[in-house]
C-alpha cells in the first residue's frame, strides 16, 4: 500500500523521511562506503550457488554469505518482493491499510499456508530494534524507505542490512530495482527476473490497449495540507509513466530533492495536465474542497473533467501508495479504465469509482 487519517500518514510520515525504515545486509555487513556494484550473483544462478553476494547500497554494501532464512523487513514494501519470490518474512514493517501481517489483499494468496509476519508498527522514532533483534533476522531489508547511517549501524550489529540505494531519493528505489534486490540477496536472480518481466507485461498490455495515454500530460497528487505533489522519483507517479504518460515538466525543480511536496497556488499549473490524479481520503469531502480552491477551480483539467479520484479508504487506495510488483497488476485493472474515462476527451464522461 487508506483511511483519511492514513491520508495524513502518508505524506506526514514521508514527507518527515519516516524513521521506520531498516536496511537489509546479510551474514557479514560491509559498511565502507564502497562505490562497488552488486556482485557475486553469477549469471542464471540461483539457490546456494548464488552465494556470496554483495549488495552496494547508500551506506556502502553488504555482502549476504548464505541463502536467509529469517527476513525482517524496515523497508515499506519490501514485503512483497520477498513474498513474490516464495519466501515469507518473519516480520514485517506496517504501513497502510492495517493488514494481518502487514500483507495486503493482493499478496494475500503468496502466504499460502504460512503463518503471518510479526507486524513491527510505526512509533515515529524509527525501527524498533529491540523488537526487530527478538525475531533473530539473518537479513533486514529496508530497500523502500529512508534508513539514517545510525540506524543502518545500530541494526547491522546483529544482522546483516541492505539499505535503499544511494542512486535515488529516499523512498524513490523503482519497484523493478527493488525486486532484483531482493531476488539477489535471496539468492533468486532469475526468479526476481521473471517477475518483474510478467508484471511489466502486465502494465504494457493496459498502455497498448490505450495509445491515447502515450505523450498525455499526467500528475499524481494528495490533498493534503492543501495540494501535495509526487515527482518523477516516487513510485506512483511511475505508474503514470509506466502507462505512457508524461509528467510536467518543471515537476521536480518545483517540489525539491524529494519525492513528493507541497505546492504553492502559484504552481497549480503542474496539475493542469491531461490526467490529474488525485489520492484522497475522502473522496467527495476532498473534491468539493479542491473544486472552492480559487487556485485550482478554474483550470482546465477541472472544467474538462479530466480528474480521477482514488479512494484512500479502498484497497485500491492502498494498493496504488503501495506500488509492488504484486500490487501493480491490481492497481491497474482499476486505474486503466478511470485514466481513460479522464482523457477521452468528451467533459461529460464520469471518471467512475471501481466497484471493488
Amino acid at each position: 500500500m487508506f483511511r483519511s487519517r492514513t491520508a495524513s500518514r502518508l505524506a506526514a510520515a514521508l514527507a518527515s523521511t519516516l524513521l521506520l525504515l531498516t536496511a537489509a545486509t546479510a551474514c557479514g555487513g560491509d559498511d565502507s562506503g564502497s562505490d562497488s556494484t552488486d556482485s557475486g550473483a553469477k549469471a542464471g544462478a540461483s539457490g546456494e550457488s548464488a552465494f556470496p553476494v554483495t549488495i552496494a547500497h547508500k551506506y556502502g554494501s553488504t555482502t549476504i554469505k548464505a541463502e536467509p532464512q529469517r527476513i525482517v523487513t524496515v523497508g515499506l514494501t519490501d514485503q512483497d518482493a520477498v513474498l513474490a519470490l516464495g519466501k515469507v518474512p518473519v516480520g514485517t514493517t506496517e504501513w497502510l491499510g492495517g493488514y494481518k501481517g502487514a500483507i495486503g489483499p493482493w499478496a494475500e494468496d503468496e502466504l499460502g499456508g504460512a503463518e503471518a509476519p510479526t507486524v513491527l508498527k510505526d512509533t515515529g522514532t524509527g525501527p524498533q530494534v529491540e523488537k526487530i533483534a527478538a525475531l533473530k533476522p539473518d537479513l533486514i531489508l529496508a530497500l523502500y524507505g529512508g534508513l539514517t547511517k545510525e540506524q543502518y549501524e545500530s541494526l547491522s550489529k546483529f544482522a546483516p542490512v541492505v539499505a535503499q540505494p544511494k542512486e535515488y531519493n529516499d523512498y524513490g528505489i523503482p519497484w523493478q530495482e527493488l525486486t532484483r534486490k531482493v531476488g539477489q540477496a535471496l539468492g533468486k536472480p532469475d526468479e526476481a527476473t521473471k517477475v518483474v518481466e510478467d508484471t511489466e507485461a502486465t502494465i504494457k498490455a493496459a498502455a497498448d490497449e490505450h495509445p491515447e495515454f502515450k505523450g498525455a500530460g499526467a500528475v499524481m497528487a494528495t490533498p493534503y495540507e492543501g495540494m501535495f505533489v509526487f515527482g518523477s522519483q516516487d513510485a506512483r507517479s511511475r505508474i503514470l509513466t509506466d502507462l505512457g504518460f508524461s509528467l510536467p515538466k518543471d515537476l521536480d525543480k518545483a517540489i525539491g530533492d524529494k519525492f513528493g511536496a507541497n505546492i504553492s497556488k502559484e504552481r497549480t499549473d503542474l496539475l493542469d495536465q491531461d490526467a490529474v490524479v488525485w489520492i484522497a481520503g475522502d473522496v467527495a469531502k476532498d473534491a468539493d474542497k479542491l473544486h472552492k480552491d480559487a487556485s485550482y477551480k478554474d483550470l482546465n483539467v477541472v472544467k474538462e473533467g479530466r480528474e480521477v479520484f482514488v479512494d484512500e479508504s479502498s484497497d485500491y487506495g492502498n494498493a496504488t501508495s503501495f506500488v509492488s510488483a504484486l500490487s501493480l497488476p491490481y492497481v491497474v485493472e482499476r486505474l486503466a479504465p478511470q485514466l481513460a474515462a479522464a482523457v477521452d476527451g468528451k467533459p461529460d464522461t464520469t471518471v467512475e469509482q471501481p466497484a471493488s
